[in-house]
């Protein structure tokens, strides 16, 4: 293994690339519509009180939106939804355009056939760098026991093959 002491951010990326992400699209019912992102820096914070953490660029147009609202819900991807994934990347186009969605219990939009999702009011937003770390109160949550997950890995989608337990691409 090479030693690394170079911290531009493209090496940043490259390295931190070597960490599989699951893909989620963060969404909210707001004043101007549904709105929604993708975003791979999703975790669980705690379980009691129960709080979820995700990280959105300074940069989003979408993040001041979805904080306005006060309420979001994390649609965590199935492996069979990678173009989700890259239609809510997109900036400046319609999002919603073709996706199926219901209200969750909050109102926000839960993308249908999602892995899982959870429904979160806004709890907290702390200081990131480039980022904002945005903590959740999970209100409620659901997930299908029939499907994998879409994984991030160096820079493109993978599944997981669950009998073998490796990783496959899916693009």
């Amino acid at each position: 293994m090479t030693e690394q002491s170079d911290l531009s951010p493209k090496t940043l990326r490259h390295i931190l690339g070597h960490f599989a992400t699951g893909l989620t699209v963060i969404t909210a019912a707001t004043k101007h519509g549904p709105a929604g992102f993708t975003c791979q820096s999703f975790a669980s914070l705690s379980l009691e009180p129960a709080l979820v953490t995700f990280s959105p660029a300074r940069t989003s147009s979408t993040w001041p939106l979805l904080r306005e609202a006060g309420r979001f819900t994390v649609n965590i991807l199935p492996a069979e939804h990678q173009h989700l994934a890259a239609q809510f990347a997109r900036s400046g186009a319609d999002k919603f355009a073709g996706v199926d969605h219901s209200p969750s219990p909050l109102g926000n939009p839960v993308l249908d056939q999602a892995l899982a999702w959870v429904d979160c009011e806004l709890h907290q937003e702390y200081d990131g760098g480039d980022h904002t770390i945005v903590v959740g109160a999970v209100r409620a949550l659901s997930a299908r026991p029939d499907a994998e997950p879409l994984l991030f890995f160096k820079g493109d989608y993978v599944g997981v093959r669950s009998r073998a337990g490796a990783l496959e691409s899916v693009a």
